[in-house]
């Protein structure tokens, strides 16, 4: 069975990402790129890391008028990534159309609140729903909007996958038993955000900052 585990490589050296995917390459079941990677490597480094032969969920958290986030996915299609992320508060026709855009094989799914984010937070920003309704609203939109699924944290994707049961469910800020919790607010363990409907989890700076990151990558697929 392929593991669930992404490894996030949230560096913009392409080098660096390299030599960790390839060490932790048979423990996790794939490799996430985010912007900070993009930013740096654009194309050209995603297609590198593909050469790795691991599946690639490409972060770039697309959030734009309809039309350009459609223009973007085009302009990503070769790259076939596994699966793409969009913010769901772009909207419902937003999503339609990035998902209308994306490769067959991608899925697409719906950022809701960041796991970096708490009540206080959303609160600043306008949105008067706590963080639990803000992902129930956006996972109904998402869903009717025909995503493939949702990126959300361990702490609501009990509730999504209630109110979604056939979503593909992307849970990051997932940490182990006596992982940091770092800038993350919301954490659960890789174990229970399995348990609770996870269909893949994000891992970083647990497998990445590690001494070993390929023992630290054994560690955690070891308690799945």
């Amino acid at each position: 069975m392929t593991s669930p585990i992404y490894v996030a490589l949230d560096t913009p050296d392409l080098e660096r990402a390299k030599t960790l995917a390839t060490r932790v390459k048979n423990h996790v079941g794939g490799i996430k790129l985010g912007l900070e990677f993009f930013a740096a490597n654009g194309r050209s480094g995603v297609k590198e890391m593909a050469h790795l032969g691991l599946p690639i969920f490409l972060d770039l958290k697309l959030h734009d008028i309809p039309n350009t986030v459609a223009k973007a996915v085009q302009a990503l299609r070769d790259l076939e990534p596994a699966v793409l992320t969009v913010h769901a508060a772009g909207g419902r026709a937003m999503m339609e159309d990035a998902k209308a855009a994306a490769p067959t094989g991608t899925k697409v799914v719906g950022v809701t609140v960041l796991t970096s984010l708490d009540e206080d937070d959303l609160t600043s920003i306008g949105v008067q729903s706590d963080p639990h309704a803000q992902v129930e609203r956006l996972a109904t939109l998402a869903r009717e909007a025909g995503l493939d699924g949702l990126v959300c944290s361990g702490a609501e994707v009990k509730a999504a996958k209630r109110l979604w049961p056939g979503g593909y469910f992307v849970v990051p800020g997932v940490r182990p038993v006596n992982g940091a919790a770092g800038d993350q607010k919301r954490v659960v363990t890789p174990r229970q955000a399995l348990n609770d409907g996870a269909s893949i989890l994000v891992v970083g700076r647990p497998i990445t900052g590690a001494e070993d990151p390929d023992l630290a990558a054994r560690a955690i697929e070891a308690t799945l």
